[in-house]
């Protein structure tokens, strides 16, 4: 891997777990070798991460859509950055450019990012692994509704293993590193049921 996408929240005022958590991936891409691609604020987390890869040495893109382009919101001291037209081509285009994709605690943005991208690999327009950096169990929850689906049928269990979760940036990179995309995904659209 050469190039992460991490989606993550914005907010301040969390606990710092979650802070400490983010600046260690961050960190830890740096020491890697890994460049970071995200969002492009700095705030939260998103500023978190992108500061740890960055005392770190290591390089950062963000991007960002022009109505959020503000001194406010984003981060002043990115590698490089891009302003797209909208949410959509944001995250289209963080997409392109990373090798895998990692979601640290977030809202609805990070939710909606993360299961987009899980959508995009179910049917087949990206073959990325995806993570969770699951920082103070927060992920639990998540991956709980994940396995109602599947106990309810909604997804197959080849759509759970499309999604790796660790507790460290150092297991959840060897767990992406280590990735292999499930067999039978176009099981789902084909509705042909998988061999035994």
């Amino acid at each position: 891997m050469k190039t992460v996408c991490v989606f993550c929240g914005s907010a301040d005022g969390i606990h710092p777990d979650y802070y400490e958590g983010a600046v260690g991936m961050g960190r830890h891409l740096a020491e890697k070798g890994i460049q970071l691609v995200y969002g492009a604020g700095k705030t939260g987390l998103m500023g978190a991460v992108a500061d740890g890869v960055l005392a770190a040495g290591g390089q950062v893109t963000g991007i960002v859509p022009s109505s959020l382009n503000s001194p406010a919101l984003i981060h002043a001291n990115l590698t490089r950055l891009e302003v797209v037209g909208d949410i959509h081509t944001r995250k289209a285009r963080m997409n392109a450019l990373a090798d895998a994709l990692i979601a640290l605690p977030g809202g609805y943005g990070t939710f909606d990012e993360l299961f987009e991208a899980l959508t995009w690999a179910q049917i087949g327009i990206q073959l990325k692994p995806i993570g969770l950096l699951n920082l103070r169990g927060y992920f639990n929850p998540a991956m709980a509704l994940i396995k109602h689906a599947l106990a309810e049928k909604f997804i197959y269990p080849e759509h759970v293993e499309l999604l790796r979760i660790a507790d460290t940036p150092e297991q959840l990179i060897q767990l992406l590193e280590d990735f292999r995309f499930p067999e039978n995904m176009d099981r789902w659209v084909n509705r042909e049921e998988k061999s035994t």
